[in-house]
């Protein structure tokens, strides 16, 4: 490798670690590394050029998350296959990250007119699997499967040891203060959320006949249609630049039974609600003596500024049951999530009673699997390496989308996904139906309306998901499909 692939030119300007990133990307697109070769240890590597070893770690690291290099712990680095739509365009053009002064640039060789299979899925909520420790991963579920193998079902709240790491990592990341008595396993957000609405009519609604949920709009579709299949009623509360509009709330003339936010990152509109908002929401729930569905979302990747404080960290008035997953954190195959309880005893008591009629559905070797990797630091430290992946592929959406007239792009403070929003729903149409014949999914903003017919014209996509070489090519035709309705 220290032939054409790299040259170390130390008489230039040129950061180190700039011309490794070259010098390799140049050897794989060339074809002098194919897929599935090894390439030298950090450390080897370092030695062999003369150069700080931790330039090489940053260039592998920075390969790896534009889909050239495939690291995987405790196994060799290895160069990755790269799904190319013209096999020759990559060693032709020499493709590289986009900037804005050149914007990602793809040839499509099928016609527009021609409808194709979905081969780029930027559907929002899907992470990146790439960096999950294989080796921890494999070792979890080896402990798992070594345990004696109970005659019972697992207890109905969950496997004790695993509500234990959880409301340990729920205190180190989130600041909430709660033990593992306060915490219920559930397969995934959508099982919580149902678990709640369940609760909650359990309880009732001080004798009237139907239980209400005010829900944000536009906010989480899936979630809303969960309540309302569990005989809860929703009732829409619009949503500003920062989260939900509490002062509408307070100006409801029915107080509702609940309601249901997304505080850390508002989906699908990316807002953060401030701590005054979440203080006066607090207020409005013990006025009223309402419950706060508070659902965490994306609250481990914030990409600007300091994250703020969970709401249930914030609650006095055990009013807050906190809703939260490793969906995003690690992949939603698992189906893993988590409820935290209020200290308030009657929501308590109504959900063990629904968990002795319905058990718990996740399996315990799941749950022991999943313990073993958060008691390991597994999962501290893949949050840790995909923000950094996230951070940097936010960057390509920025560079290539933004600022393009009429069609302003939000919601990338935080999380996994972008909103571009456009002059009117025709053109939203037309965007989405081009992507879709190009191969490419998103999802319609309109989708996330909770009023019918009161929808907003725009798009939103996640940009996790796909590795670099993907995504550059998706967000070439996303900037394409928008300049042609704008």
């Amino acid at each position: 490798m220290d032939g054409p692939i790299l040259v170390i030119d130390r008489g230039t300007e040129r950061r180190i670690g700039a011309q490794l990133v070259e010098g390799l990307r140049r050897g794989i697109l060339g074809g002098a590394l194919r897929p599935g070769d090894p390439v030298p240890s950090t450390r080897a590597l370092a030695s062999e050029l003369g150069v700080s070893r931790s330039a090489v770690v940053a260039a592998y690291e920075q390969l790896a998350g534009e889909g050239y290099l495939e690291l995987r712990q405790g196994a060799p680095t290895r160069v990755a296959e790269l799904a190319e739509t013209d096999p020759d365009a990559a060693s032709r053009h020499g493709w590289r990250p986009p900037t804005r002064a050149s914007r990602p640039s793809v040839t499509i060789r099928r016609p527009v007119e021609e409808k194709v299979e979905p081969r780029i899925d930027l559907r929002p909520g899907r992470p990146s699997t790439a960096r999950i420790d294989t080796r921890a991963w494999r070792s979890a579920w080896r402990h798992a499967a070594a345990l004696e193998i109970p005659s019972d079902s697992p207890p109905p709240f969950g496997v004790r040891r695993l509500r234990e790491e959880i409301a340990d990592h729920l205190r180190q990341a989130r600041g909430v203060a709660c033990d593992a008595d306060d915490v219920v396993v559930t397969a995934g957000t959508s099982e919580a959320v149902a678990l709640v609405a369940s609760a909650l009519l359990l309880l009732g609604d001080d004798g009237r006949d139907d239980v209400t949920v005010a829900v944000e709009h536009p906010g989480y579709p899936s979630a809303r249609r969960t309540i309302e299949r569990r005989g809860a009623r929703t009732v829409p509360v619009p949503v500003d630049a920062d989260g939900l509009r509490v002062d509408l709330l307070r100006r409801m003339p029915r107080p509702p039974r609940a309601v249901m936010v997304t505080p850390s990152h508002q989906y699908p509109l990316g807002g953060r609600l401030p701590v005054s908002a979440r203080l006066a929401l607090l207020e409005w729930a013990r006025e009223h003596g309402a419950v706060v569905i508070e659902d965490d979302y994306d609250s481990e990747f914030r990409h600007l500024g300091p994250p703020l404080p969970a709401l249930a960290s914030l609650d006095v008035g055990a009013s807050v049951v906190l809703v939260g997953s490793f969906s995003k954190v690690l992949t939603p195959w698992l189906r893993l999530g988590y409820l935290v309880l209020p200290a308030d005893a009657a929501f308590r008591d109504a959900v063990s009673r629904l968990r002795d009629d319905e058990p718990g559905p996740v399996a315990g070797v799941v749950q022991e699997a999943a313990a073993a990797l958060l008691a390991s630091g597994t999962v501290r430290r893949h949050i840790a390496v995909t923000r950094r992946d996230y951070a940097h592929r936010r960057r390509l959406v920025i560079d290539a989308l933004d600022g393009i007239p009429g069609a302003p792009l939000s919601g990338l403070d935080g999380g996994l996904h972008a909103v571009v929003r456009l002059p009117d729903h025709g053109a939203s149409e037309a965007v989405v139906a081009r992507l879709a014949r190009e191969g490419v999914t998103v999802a319609a903003l309109a989708e996330y309306s909770a009023v019918p017919g009161e929808t907003e014209p725009g798009i939103v996509f996640g940009y996790a998901g796909a590795g670099d070489t993907q995504l550059a090519e998706a967000l070439a035709l996303i900037r394409a499909a928008i300049l042609d309705v704008t």
